[in-house]
């Protein structure tokens, strides 16, 4: 009877070895992620872990976490392999593009752009991350790529919207040049205008109310 029950218990304690070594591995695949080891990863994909595994806090893929990271290496290989799901979305409904427009990469958004991560999607789009970014880099090359420019949000939040909530005069220029329609309205029925002058941006009035002029 003794030795019945010392061999369930080391059943139950090798179940919960098991266990938290696979955790750890899950955990040092991440780690190659964040810090850029494509090496690490390849290896450990083709020992059989899902090259769409999920970190636990955002619920963000691996190809999320490289393009929020700037890790431009695992993100080539991620973007590249046949099983990424470019689209998926985390706990919150970023995609993977939307994480690489938001940080401002111009870098990050071409790998997934060319790796035909879908430029626009219902919703929140990359655009809008773009704007709010601030870089001008990001916001051209996704225009470039046929990204809608008066996508609505949700919310009724244009990109043109989101650059000037966030402040970004350089965006908010861009996008006016390249058609950008300033008289739209948000689910409040607030143009661009009306943001600035909510938050006081003599500066982007004055901007906006040249096009309005136009």
């Amino acid at each position: 009877m003794l030795s019945l029950r010392r061999l369930l218990l080391s059943f139950v304690l090798s179940l919960f070895a098991v266990s938290a070594m696979a955790q750890e591995t899950v955990d040092d695949l991440l780690f190659a992620v964040r810090f850029n080891d494509p090496g690490t990863i390849e290896t450990m994909l083709k020992a059989g872990f899902d090259v769409n595994t999920r970190e636990k806090a955002r619920g963000e893929t691996l190809l999320m976490i490289a393009a929020r990271e700037k890790s431009l290496k695992a993100l080539s290989y991620l973007a590249r392999h046949p099983k990424t799901d470019k689209e998926a979305r985390a706990s919150n409904g970023d995609t993977a593009l939307m994480l690489a427009a938001f940080g401002g990469s111009l870098p990050a958004v071409k790998i997934l752009v060319e790796a035909e991560a879908e430029v626009n999607q219902p919703g929140w789009t990359a655009l809008h991350y773009g704007a709010a970014s601030g870089s001008t880099e990001v916001v051209a090359y996704l225009l470039e790529n046929h990204a809608y420019i008066d996508a609505e949000a949700p919310n009724g939040l244009t990109p043109l919207m989101m650059a000037v909530l966030f402040g970004k005069r350089a965006v908010v220029e861009l996008l006016l040049e390249q058609g950008a329609d300033a008289a739209l309205r948000n689910q409040k029925g607030q143009t661009a205008m009306d943001l600035a002058k909510q938050n006081a941006r003599e500066d982007l009035i004055e901007v906006l109310s040249t096009a309005v002029k136009r």
